[in-house]
């Protein structure tokens, strides 16, 4: 048995293969097993697991298929062959695919599993404009976006939970009639079952109980990891303490936020100020 370890933040290959061995064990098969359902041989299963050798969209549509794992390693491989993402976000999504219930707090820009695609793409032009992505590494984020974004579709659904700061819904990406789109959509959320969407006013001001945007999954077993960002790289924290202490910060944000009611009032008024400029 190969018994290589890797660090599966360590890049969008390691993620993968990660993920590919831990899918393997809890189906009990052995790598010349699953390489023989996959077509391939156990040694070329063994490289993928150990990021030594990169997968192909084809196996990792096989994978997913055989595994009944949605789009997961389809993502995974986009990251690999885009190479357009921080690390440790590839691995993050993995698990974001597989999670029961997402909370997420944002505090500059509308959460990225909230975005209309317009918006996704005003996003990412600016960081095209500052020369820290290629035109063709942005859209193949937004691609990557949206295909993130069929988590909230899959059966049965996954509980959502978010919370964003007022600035969020404030600043003008992409002018105004794309703000008109965003703030639309949000909307149209609120019809989604099993879904709540809060705003934290501005005015919390030093009350406010989180400095960084989070998220925190619950996972199958009931178990919950944590994700953050740097400027630089992802963290998906998997320690339970330091997991329950960002969940506790996000219980009392919960609290101070505005009501659901009246985060979506804020939203439909603001929507409309920008219809009536």
């Amino acid at each position: 048995m190969n018994l290589k370890r890797l660090d599966p933040s360590a890049s969008p290959c390691a993620a993968f293969g990660d993920q590919l061995r831990r899918s393997r064990n809890e189906r009990g098969l052995t790598q010349d097993q699953l390489g023989e359902l996959m077509g391939c041989t156990g040694g070329h299963l063994s490289g993928i697991e150990t990021a030594v050798k990169s997968p192909g969209r084809r196996f990792a549509v096989k994978a997913d298929e055989l595994f009944g794992t949605g789009l997961t390693f389809q993502i995974l491989w986009q990251a690999i062959k885009n190479r357009a993402f921080l690390e440790g976000f590839p691995e993050y999504t993995a698990e974001e695919n597989r999670a029961t219930g997402i909370r997420l707090f944002e505090m500059r820009v509308i959460p990225g599993l909230l975005q209309t695609p317009e918006y996704a793409a005003a996003w990412e032009s600016g960081f095209v404009a500052r020369g820290k992505v290629s035109q063709e590494q942005a859209a193949a984020r937004v691609r990557f976006l949206l295909d993130r974004q069929r988590v909230l579709t899959k059966t049965p659904l996954v509980a959502l939970h978010a919370i964003m700061d007022e600035t969020c819904l404030r600043r003008p990406i992409g002018g105004r009639a794309v703000m008109i789109g965003q703030l639309h959509h949000l909307e149209a959320l609120y019809q989604r079952p099993r879904t709540a969407i809060q705003v934290a006013p501005d005015s919390l001001a030093e009350a406010h109980p989180l400095g960084f945007p989070m998220t925190l999954l619950t996972m199958p077993n009931r178990g919950m990891l944590g994700y953050t960002e740097s400027l630089h790289r992802g963290f998906l924290e998997r320690e339970p303490e330091t997991v329950a202490s960002w969940a506790s910060d996000y219980d009392q944000l919960q609290i101070e936020a505005l009501s659901r009611a009246a985060s979506l009032a804020l939203i439909r008024r603001l929507r409309e100020e920008l219809e009536h400029e």
